[in-house]
């Protein structure tokens, strides 16, 4: 397999609400737990989150028969809420992610580095799935407060 590092992966989405819940359901660990996996098959079961410049978040994912998982951890660079969050993850990839409100909702760019265990496709349909979930949830959510 050919070193994809550093190779730039941009996924995004148009999710149907304010940038202020989209945010909260981004930040929240209790909001975190619901969306953060790619499969049905994976879930999140634990999330902690220390949203400030220089904290950290960390996120449980584990395949729901327990037969795998992994921690999804990284460092805050800069956080402009509502706007723009960049962070370091524990193997040094950077991932940059903006929220642009709208008046139809908000849509969110997320670009990060690429790792060298997976195809560039690979991953750029994971993250793709992950940010889909978090369009399900948050539109879920809404329709039913």
């Amino acid at each position: 397999m050919s070193d994809n590092t550093n190779t730039p992966i941009t996924v995004q989405t148009t999710v149907l609400a304010p940038v202020e819940t989209v945010w909260q359901c981004w930040t929240m660990p209790e909001h975190i737990t619901k969306w953060t996996y790619a499969l049905d098959t994976w879930h999140a079961p634990y999330a902690e989150n220390n949203l400030t410049v220089g904290g950290k978040f960390l996120t449980r994912m584990e395949a729901k028969d327990g037969s795998m998982g992994f921690e999804f951890w990284g460092i805050y660079d800069v956080i402009e809420p509502y706007r723009f969050i960049s962070y370091t993850l524990g193997d040094e990839r950077k991932v940059f992610i903006t929220f642009d409100a709208k008046e139809s909702g908000t849509i969110i760019t997320e670009s990060f580095e690429a790792e060298s265990e997976n195809s560039p496709e690979q991953q750029k349909a994971g993250w793709q799935a992950i940010m889909d979930n978090f369009k399900h949830y948050v539109e879920t959510m809404e329709s039913e407060e």
